[in-house]
């Protein structure tokens, strides 16, 4: 039998997929797309992780969510700094949220409040795609607009506190094997998982409305 981490994957592959070729990713991480929409994106994540860490202090006695929140994984402080530096000095005016954003981090604030295995399956999603995918956006992101290696602007990549994601991730897959949940709990945070990557290629989609390939 496969495990819970691996059914997760597989279940999600298909939502995964489509997330991470979505035309807005594939033309930013392309360089087709100017420094103003990289700024946009990192300010809709965020939202997200606003949503995702809020939450973490009282879930952190949580049976079920509780062995998920690390804080060498918050990443909000990190995005506070790299958006310091993309909006440049003297930018009063706050970031704002897409319709699609205020529909992702609310269904992700909703799950931290009424579900903490819920709140799991957005958890994965992102920290666990941030130590995969994202380093090629980091890389990506230092070569198209000249961040320095790890920099400012690129800080939400920067794990500096995991020496190794590689044994963080079999250790956090570990932890989703082991989740005190039954069959249909799990099934129920399989079909959370599909649904994370589903909002997140809506933002993707709203984004790509707003920086279209012929701007």
């Amino acid at each position: 039998m496969d495990s819970f981490s691996a059914v997760i994957r597989t279940a999600s592959h298909e939502q995964h997929t489509e997330a991470e070729t979505s035309p807005f990713m594939s033309a930013l991480l392309g360089g087709r797309l100017p420094v103003k929409a990289y700024t946009r994106y990192t300010e809709q994540l965020w939202f997200v992780y606003e949503a995702l860490e809020a939450g973490a202090e009282r879930l952190a006695a949580d049976p079920v969510a509780g062995p998920f929140i690390r804080p060498e994984l918050f990443r909000l402080r990190a995005l506070e700094r790299d958006l310091a530096h993309l909006r440049g000095p003297g930018r009063r005016s706050a970031p704002t949220a897409l319709p699609a954003t205020r529909a992702y981090a609310g269904r992700v604030r909703e799950c931290a409040e009424r579900w903490p295995a819920g709140y799991v399956a957005h958890h994965y999603t992102r920290y666990l795609g941030d130590l995969s995918g994202g380093q090629f956006i980091r890389d990506r992101a230092e070569r198209t607009w000249g961040f320095a290696r790890k920099g400012d602007g690129v800080r939400f990549y920067v794990f500096e506190s995991i020496a190794s994601p590689a044994a963080f991730k079999r250790e956090y897959r570990a932890l989703l094997d082991a989740m005190p949940a039954d069959d249909v709990e799990k099934q129920r945070v399989v079909a959370e998982c599909r649904r994370a990557f589903t909002l997140n290629t809506a933002v993707f989609r709203a984004l790509g409305e707003e920086f279209p390939l012929s701007a």
